[in-house]
Order: C-alpha cells, then structure tokens, then sequence
C-alpha cells in the first residue's frame, strides 16, 4: 500500500482552510490568554486526534458501499460543506467557548481545552469532511492530512491568532474553503458518473 500524497495534500489544504475560520480556532485562541498556551494544544490536538479517527472510521465504512453510491453522498456533503461557508455567518461567536476564570495547572488546563474542542468539533464540517474523504479517498493519507491541519490551525490560533483576527478578512478564507469543498463535490459526483 503506497502513501497517496495527492490525498494527504487535498485533506490537509481543505480541513485547514474549513477550521481555520471556525469556532475552535477562535476558542484556542480565547483559552490561550487565560491558560497556558502550549497545555491548550496538547489537549486541543488530542482532541482533534480521537474526533479523526473517528471520523476515518466511519468513512472506512461508507467504503464498503458500493462506490457510486459513497461518491453521490459524499458530494452532496461537500455541496453543503460549500454552501455553510460559503454563505457565512453564524458559527464565528462563539464567546462561552472558554471560561472567564483563569485555568491553571496542567491536568486542568488539558481537560478544559480537550472537553471544549471534542464538544464543539462533534459533527463539525471538519470531521464530517473527513469521513467523506477518506470514504473516497484512502483512511491514511486523510487521516494525516486532516491531523496536521487541525492542529496546524490550533497552533496557529494560539501564537498569532490576534494578529490574524485583527489583519486577514476571515470571510476570505471562508470562501476559498466554500470554493474549494465546491470543486470536491463536482469531482466526486463526476467520478460517481464517469465511474
């Protein structure tokens, strides 16, 4: 079995352009100022680590159906993965992400930062992109690509989070992920066609 660089790259570029304006870089971020900030990647990675092979499992059973079938289901997920950012709006606030009280102290600050990414990535566009990609595409290569990029994103909320919510227009990030989930449901339903 060979490692599909292609599929690592698809996964990772969409799962990091989908999460990065989404609610848990915004919650990392919020929870950086009160915790310390690498205790608050260790457990958001965590976190993101067990919501992907989750999200792999499942898709590794969407595989078992017939191919067509997966390809139909798993561009009509992409068209709305495209249609939610695309449109905008609703999941940015997300202020009772973390407490206002400050968290000190390793164990407590690693609950906190896991138990509030695993809650709110639950069903999230993220995972279930996931699942649809490596339902399509191969469980190993998704898996890691979508890794890198949660966490990528994660970390990133926390060392430059400011600078980024004060400079780059998150709505234009929002809309070359819409793009780009849009192109993944046209190719999906097209191989689902042209077998």
């Amino acid at each position: 079995m060979s490692f599909d660089l292609a599929t690592f790259l698809t996964a990772f570029a969409v799962i990091f352009l989908a999460e990065l304006p989404d609610k848990t870089m915004f919650a990392s971020l919020a929870m950086g100022t009160r915790m310390r900030p690498l205790w608050v990647w260790f457990g958001t990675s965590t976190a993101f680590l067990v919501h992907v092979a989750i999200a792999v499992a499942a898709g590794s059973v969407f595989a078992l159906l017939p191919k067509p079938l997966v390809q139909v289901v798993a561009a009509a997920l992409f068209a709305f993965g495209a249609y939610t950012l695309l449109r905008g709006g609703g999941d940015d606030d997300d202020e009772d992400a973390a407490p206002d009280k400050k968290v000190t102290g390793l164990w407590p600050t690693y609950l906190t930062a896991f138990t509030v990414v695993f809650i709110s990535e639950w069903g999230d566009l993220t995972q279930i992109t996931t699942a649809n990609l490596a339902a399509t595409r191969g469980p190993l290569p998704v898996a890691l690509g979508a890794l890198l990029a949660l966490v990528s994103v994660s970390a990133l909320a926390l060392i430059a989070g400011r600078f980024i919510a004060e400079r780059v227009p998150l709505r234009i990030v929002q809309r070359i992920g819409g793009v780009l989930m849009a192109g993944l449901a046209v190719w999906s339903l097209t191989e689902a066609v042209l077998g």
